[in-house]
């Protein structure tokens, strides 16, 4: 008993001597900067919202005697509508270069160009029949982009934490898709866009640099949708495609 005594004596002095023990606080000085730099690195997911014709003769510019197999290709030939979504999410990459100024205390503003590789497949509820393509039982349509962005945030900090400090970032962004598209692609996009961008992250302070996680959407704001085929691909399937806006999830890896 005695000797039981005296190790929790002596564990309850130890914890003590270490919670007396002070915490290094890192960069402290690192957000009084008016500018810093750094690079990002990270994951993305492309995504649409799609909004179909429904039916597809809503389309004022639908006409059936420029689509002679549009009535063949259907499933049901009293079936009018067709109908397109993004299925499954697929991976890409982003990278990037941090530019930040320093406004007050508690707000930064913050230019991060970079590039973003990824791709998203339209699913159709019939079978997809691309001239481009040698399989005949696909039932989706990859569309591959290659994005310049040119985002402009505002960062909200909290009070740090030691060597933590959340955040808030919000604001819009400019991309630029130069992947190259042929006239025979059978969804056209437009090339450029404007995104509204929301999300948030932790800053985490290492002796030498700054490490920060952050998650954040991107809301496409225009039509992406762009012109018709050539005459050569079925049309019908841009055609009963009324709306397709970009929604893009990014999560970011900044150092600086």
């Amino acid at each position: 008993m005695k000797k039981v005594l005296i190790s929790i004596i002596f564990l309850i002095a130890a914890c003590s001597v270490f919670g007396q023990k002070q915490k290094i606080n890192y960069l402290t000085t690192f957000d009084d900067k008016l500018f810093h730099f750094g690079f990002t690195i990270g994951m993305n997911t492309l995504d649409f919202n799609v909004v179909n014709y429904n039916p597809i003769g809503e389309n004022t510019e639908f006409d059936l005697y420029s689509n002679p197999d549009y009535l063949v290709d259907l499933e049901n030939g009293n079936d009018t509508k067709i109908r397109s979504d993004v299925a499954t999410l697929i991976p890409g990459f982003t990278v990037g270069i941090v530019t930040s100024l320093r406004l007050t205390k508690d707000f930064n503003l913050r230019f991060l160009p970079g590039l973003s590789f990824g791709e998203r497949q339209l699913t159709f509820n019939m079978p997809v029949k691309d001239i481009n393509s040698y399989d005949e039982d696909l039932s989706f349509y990859t569309i591959r982009s290659t994005f310049l962005d040119f985002p402009l945030l505002i960062k909200y900090k909290a009070r740090r934490i030691n060597n933590d400090r959340p955040y808030v970032v919000f604001g819009g962004a400019y991309r630029q898709d130069i992947s190259r598209t042929a006239q025979e692609d059978l969804i056209k996009l437009k090339s450029g866009g404007f995104y509204a961008e929301v999300g948030g992250g932790w800053d985490h302070y290492f002796a030498f640099f700054r490490f920060s996680v952050e998650a954040k959407f991107s809301f496409g704001l225009n039509n992406q949708l762009g012109d018709l085929p050539e005459p050569t691909q079925r049309l019908y399937y841009a055609q009963s495609i009324k709306d397709l806006r970009s929604k893009i999830f990014t999560l970011s890896f900044h150092f600086e």
